[in-house]
């Protein structure tokens, strides 16, 4: 329900088709109706349909809540335009995923960059999940807030990032120094890797510095989605 009624409100956003089942119009057709009827550039208006029709449009096993739609793909921003954004922002900060290739994960990590105030999320185009429905239920609308940044290759990326001000700190669960204890004043940009293999050579090498978060002994890593969000509680503690 939260990014169908996100991507219908996103003026950036062109929807193409709106279905909702019979059971839910009654709650959410006025609603739809409404933001479809006030988008600048036009949405589609919903259309009801029986439950089991609506799911022979979804994917086998997508797990919906009555309501689904068809939408126009975002515009895509590329890392010049994230640097220009925050040039004046001295506390920006961006997340970069390195080869983090779960929709559900990314999508989780993008919710939590907006209820932080994150200016983006940057991914590499060759190993990193399309924008799919999926990835958008797990971001519960927080896709239509937070850019998603792909680019070519990650470590030229950190160094643009570099370039604009942003001190490049990566996670690591076996970093010496912990994430409470390292400076994270002015901008940051967080980098976290796969949860299996963790940040690649080049990625590292390009990070400024190497922290960990403090677990209890015995815990290999926390989901990435869990870290992300941990981290970038540390970043706004301190700001």
């Amino acid at each position: 329900m939260h990014p169908v009624l996100a991507a219908v409100a996103n003026p950036r956003r062109r929807t193409l088709r709106i279905v909702v089942t019979p059971e839910h119009e009654a709650t959410l057709g006025a609603r739809l109706e409404v933001l479809a009827q006030a988008h600048p550039i036009g949405s589609a208006s919903p259309e009801v349909m029986p439950r089991e029709a609506l799911e022979r449009l979804l994917p086998r096993g997508a797990v919906h809540q009555g309501v689904a739609a068809m939408v126009d793909a975002l515009d895509e921003p590329d890392i010049d335009d994230i640097c220009r954004a925050t040039e004046n922002q001295h506390d920006a900060r961006v997340i970069v995923l390195d080869q983090v290739t779960d929709p559900h994960n990314v999508g989780a990590v993008i919710r939590s960059a907006a209820a932080f105030g994150v200016a983006a999320v940057v991914v590499q185009d060759r190993n990193a999940p399309p924008a799919t429905g999926t990835m958008a239920k797990a971001a519960s609308g927080a896709l239509e807030r937070v850019p998603l940044v792909q680019v070519v290759n990650i470590a030229r990326a950190l160094d643009r990032l570099k370039q604009a001000g942003y001190w490049c700190v990566g996670l690591d669960a076996v970093a010496t120094l912990a994430i409470n204890e390292s400076d994270l004043t002015g901008k940051v940009a967080l980098v976290l890797g796969s949860e299996g293999e963790g940040l690649r050579r080049l990625t590292r090498e390009r990070c400024d510095a190497m922290v960990r978060i403090p677990i209890a002994k015995g815990v290999e890593s926390l989901n990435i989605s869990n870290a992300a969000a941990v981290a970038l509680y540390e970043l706004a503690r301190r700001s």
